[in-house]
């Protein structure tokens, strides 16, 4: 048996410039594993896979592949070795068929003519594998849905001969029955001898999958060969964090129930083919959660709620005032915010300064005889984002350079200036790592103190009950239960979203 690694990494070091984004990374991945890469946001884990698949050239440090110096000078040279990488934001062409992203780059042709038949035939093939048939090879890749995109990144992958997987957050747009998928896909590739390098914030997906650990921090390895189930979840914050954190959700505190009327009220709301009959009432201070499967309806139901929708039937009240519907204007001046469920393309201006990605929803505030006062913009901007722990300091930095839980600050910090009445967080600390979780927990906490009515939805059961006050499960688009959270565990609104009974 050959124990030799298939891929190592020794003292790898990265810098750019005013920046040490790798500081001495050890790694080492074994043939038919599947190794965990761990780490908060900033870490150095997406630098690190940039280095594996050749995007970034290392200042310092060793690459092994099965044990002998390998010259990754290109990401060609990578993917000759058999690496393939499936990032976060995945790098599909909308207006290409599904066939036609699945064999970029390696087309199959004979004589320079491209062999149509041949190349839907094996799309077929790959996608019956990783249990998607029902994906069209000829629809283009920007119709269909993030889960199915996701299927689309990691055909391509397997169109090769493919030795090691990386995949960066591949669960955070699949809903329990995709991920179930995905994993009987990658426990299929390891027996098969493909090796997998697995990152994820979502730690019980890690016991589920994993075999081993490398924890990142600071852009170096703080532990690597990790036995998946003989470390305690406490040591793997800790190590990822260089702190515990003993309570994750902040307490709800012990004021009473709330009383009067209720700051949002939605009666009989109807989006046809979506969701129907939704009535949801929202106090001061209260947070509400909607939990359920993906496509259940949830985000929609918010959607409509900030008007980007419009429904055929039913009412949205704020503060007693009926809201127009379909009318995102509306909502905002009735003190309604909206924190999307793809922050990066719905919510921010990547390209645009932290201050004005902040001040886009209050630019009038700033006006005067209809010139913008870009001083007082970013002052009162400086304010907000302190308060909110944004980092690094500083408001003039592009947004796009801030990690995920820091950008989801810039959008509460939108919502925060505008001072609404209502805030709607859809899948608020997706691809935010633990320590950034625990900080937007309390925020959101904090918020809901100050009087403000909030809404949450997420794929994740355990974060909406530890949340919330009340809860709603939502099922197909009708709701199947509602009360406190307190009044109901996991595996009861597991229950519910599978089998769809009103409790």
């Amino acid at each position: 048996m050959n124990d030799t690694p298939l891929l190592t990494m020794r003292g790898i070091v990265k810098r750019f410039p005013g920046v040490l984004a790798l500081g001495g990374v050890e790694l080492e991945v074994r043939a038919g594993e599947v190794h965990c890469l761990l780490g908060q946001n900033g870490a150095g884990k997406s630098t690190l896979i940039k280095v594996i698949s050749a995007s970034y050239q290392p200042d310092e440090g060793e690459i092994l592949w099965e044990g002998k110096p390998a010259a990754l000078s290109t990401p060609q040279a990578s993917m000759d070795l058999g690496i393939s990488t499936i990032y976060q934001e995945l790098d599909l062409v909308p207006d290409l068929s599904v066939a036609e992203n699945i064999f970029l780059g390696h087309e199959l042709s004979t004589a320079g003519f491209s062999q149509r038949g041949e190349t839907i035939r094996r799309t077929r093939e790959l996608l019956a594998r990783l249990g998607h048939s029902e994906i069209p090879p000829t629809r283009s890749v920007g119709r269909l849905s993030p889960a199915a995109q996701q299927i689309v990144s990691m055909a391509r992958a397997l169109s090769q001969d493919t030795r090691l997987l990386i995949l960066d957050e591949p669960s955070a747009v699949l809903d329990q029955g995709e991920v179930d998928n995905l994993f009987r896909v990658i426990r299929n590739l390891t027996a098969e001898g493909v090796a997998v390098v697995y990152i994820s914030h979502r730690l019980e997906e890690i016991r589920q999958i994993g075999d081993r650990i490398t924890v990142l921090k600071d852009g170096s390895t703080v532990a690597t060969g990790l036995d998946v189930n003989q470390t305690p979840t406490s040591e793997l914050i800790k190590l990822m964090t260089g702190r515990a954190i003993e309570y994750v959700f902040p307490p709800r505190g012990d004021a009473p129930a709330p009383t009067g009327d209720p700051v949002l009220e939605v009666i009989g709301l109807e989006l046809p083919g979506v969701f129907t009959g939704v009535d949801l009432s929202v106090h001061a201070g209260e947070i509400v959660g909607l939990a359920g499967l993906v496509g259940a309806g949830r985000s929609e139901i918010l959607e409509t709620l900030y008007g980007a929708r419009r429904p055929s039937a039913g009412s949205v009240r704020v503060a007693g005032r009926e809201l127009r519907r379909g009318s995102v204007p509306a909502a905002v001046k009735a003190g309604v915010g909206l924190a999307p469920e793809e922050r990066k393309s719905q919510g921010l201006l990547l390209d645009q300064a932290i201050y004005r990605n902040i001040t886009v929803s209050t630019l009038g505030r700033f006006s005067r005889l209809g010139m913008l006062d870009s001083r007082s913009e970013r002052k009162r901007s400086a304010e907000v984002a302190e308060s909110l722990d944004v980092r690094p300091a500083g408001v003039d930095r592009l947004v796009r350079l801030l990690s995920g839980g820091n950008q989801q600050k810039v959008v509460l910090a939108r919502w925060l200036m505008r001072e609404c009445r209502v805030l709607l967080l859809d899948e608020p600390t997706r691809g935010v790592d633990v320590g950034a979780r625990a900080e937007i927990y309390t925020l959101v906490r904090s918020l809901a103190d100050s009087g403000v009515a909030v809404v949450v939805v997420s794929s994740e059961v355990e974060e909406v009950l530890g949340l919330s006050d009340r809860v709603l499960v939502v099922r197909e688009g009708r709701v199947v239960h509602e009360g406190p959270a307190d009044e109901i565990d996991e595996s009861r609104v597991l229950d519910l979203v599978m089998e769809g009974k009103v409790a």
